[in-house]
């Protein structure tokens, strides 16, 4: 059954950022007897069905995590082909994200990929940069830890006179990515995992998180339906009472 909700309960119940940890590509393989790149192949079709789904619904935004800063430790020969995909991934589906008013944007470190990604990842945000639905953002070479250094260096180049006693929370919160959206209502892991692995540890600091077992390949319509019923479920409190919230 699918997660239906009345017009006017879409605000309320559905989570305008989605974040997702897709974990499991490799170990979906493994199970198949196959090698691990047709796994992470097979999750770019959840990707797919993801962000068709997420449009549907409702999300505002979805951030994917697609490569950590510590995936470089990975085999060369899966990291090269993960590039691979990645590229391939900008050359064909772009144009199709375009067509559904889907805008793109890939946050991190892009400086460490090749001159050609490089070139895709900055022709993509272009041609979508104009799009007013869903926004798609890709964390590639990205970590938590890694932003919020970013930010800080930014703010720093930004206010030179100013002492670092007149920092604060607000003025970083301006530097970090993704600042200009919603912070992440929901935070969703696949695969079985229960911990973050440096994505977002600034932006998720009140994030519901949602675990699930299901291999990133087989995650679909339904499972993300189950998602976002579990997070409309709770209450939100954001340091009130349940009084206080309930009043509101």
């Amino acid at each position: 059954m699918g997660f239906i909700l009345a017009k006017a309960d879409q605000d309320r119940s559905i989570p305008q950022h989605i974040a997702i940890i897709m974990d499991g590509n490799g170990r979906w393989a493994k199970k198949r007897f196959l090698p691990r790149f047709v796994g992470h192949q097979k999750g770019l079709n959840a990707v797919k069905r993801v962000v068709q789904h997420c449009s549907v619904i409702g999300v505002k935004a979805l951030t994917l995590f697609a490569f950590s800063t510590e995936n470089w430790r990975r085999p060369e020969e899966e990291v090269n082909k993960l590039m691979q995909l990645f590229l391939k991934a900008l050359q064909k589906e772009v144009a199709k994200l375009n067509e559904n008013n889907v805008r793109l944007r890939i946050i991190g470190d892009r400086s460490a990929f090749s001159p050609l990604l490089q070139e895709h990842i900055a022709k993509a945000e272009e041609m979508t940069r104009g799009n007013s639905g869903l926004v798609l953002n890709i964390a590639a070479n990205y970590g938590g830890r890694w932003d919020v250094v970013q930010a800080i260096k930014q703010w720093q180049a930004a206010n030179p006179e100013c002492p670092i006693e007149e920092i604060s929370e607000e003025a970083i919160s301006t530097y970090v990515s993704l600042a200009d959206l919603p912070e992440p209502d929901l935070l969703i892991r696949t695969g079985g995992e229960q911990r973050i692995s440096n994505f977002l540890i600034w932006q998720m600091a009140y994030a519901e998180f949602y675990f699930t077992d299901t291999l990133w390949p087989d995650f679909n319509e339904k499972a993300i339906d189950q998602a976002v019923a579990s997070f409309s479920s709770r209450e939100r409190r954001f340091g009130k009472t349940s009084e206080q919230v309930k009043s509101c």
